[in-house]
């Protein structure tokens, strides 16, 4: 499908727009689990952990089959990495993402103005800890939770009634519980950036990029080319090479010959563009 067909497809402008509310509610309730409470006293991790791991889920029902429920840069890049996302996109789908985390940290700055709290909604380095240690705390909770999702992701190509968001939601939890001390556990550059710009919070900001994108980036090449069952060195080549992956993942699954897989797609590519004409 080419760009002009990519821009005029509603099915595009639907998973934007999902990807834009999806990164709003979930935002949002993350930033207000972390709120204190009526007397001062803030829940530490746990609420943060807790809400964002069941806006996961739900998030996940409601927009799974529109484009993913990933409402995180770093998903979305190991998406495009792995060639499951095309690069227009994966573009629009970061946008979308950092500008409903945006309205999402700035509704609920504006309903909740506690000057107060307000440190609250950024994440940063806390002063016991020094940015390489969050920088290596972000990188190996995103690993995990990115290697949760294709893991998930692979599993319901075979399983079509597999629960995964359930998964999904309880790897996000136990990433919080893990990192929240040492690094506020974001995994998740949206995140990050929204009650930045709102609060206008910088210092470290780079943690927050680099850690979730460089733990996503690996686990996902990780999963792809060496757990899933589809992994071969010939996948791992296609992808280097801008090659076809789709051949590569069918023929190793189905355990036919390379050729006789790529001969099958190259016919059903033409049948499909003789129906289209």
């Amino acid at each position: 499908m080419t760009i002009r067909e990519e821009l005029r497809s509603r099915q595009f402008w639907r998973g934007m727009l999902a990807e834009l509310l999806g990164s709003l509610v979930f935002v949002s309730a993350v930033l207000g689990s972390s709120l204190p409470g009526p007397d001062g006293a803030s829940g530490g991790t746990l609420y943060p952990a807790l809400a964002a791991g069941m806006a996961a889920v739900g998030l996940g029902h409601c927009f799974g089959e529109i484009s993913g429920a990933q409402v995180n840069p770093a998903v979305t890049l190991a998406l495009l990495i792995t060639r499951r996302l095309d690069v227009l996109r994966a573009a629009v789908y970061i946008f979308a993402q950092c500008l409903g985390a945006m309205l999402g940290s700035g509704i609920l700055y504006l309903v909740l103005p506690l000057t107060s709290g307000a440190e609250i909604y950024v994440n940063k380095v806390p002063l016991e800890v020094n940015a390489g240690q969050a920088l290596g705390m972000e990188i190996l909770a995103t690993f995990q939770l990115v290697f949760t999702i294709f893991s998930v992701d692979d599993q319901r190509r075979r399983e079509s009634n597999e629960p995964g968001n359930l998964a999904i939601g309880f790897s996000l939890s136990a990433g919080i519980f893990t990192a929240g001390r040492v690094s506020g556990g974001s995994m998740n550059p949206a995140r990050s950036l929204g009650p930045a710009i709102i609060v206008g919070f910088w210092e470290h900001h780079w943690v927050y990029w680099i850690g979730p994108v460089l733990g996503a980036v690996l686990a996902a090449v990780s999963h792809e080319f060496f757990f899933a069952p589809s992994a071969s060195r010939q996948k791992l080549v296609a992808c280097l090479t801008c090659k076809d992956i789709e051949i590569i993942e069918t023929a190793s699954v189905s355990r036919s010959s390379l050729s006789t897989v790529t001969q099958t797609a190259m016919r059903a590519k033409q049948a499909n563009k003789l129906e289209h004409n």
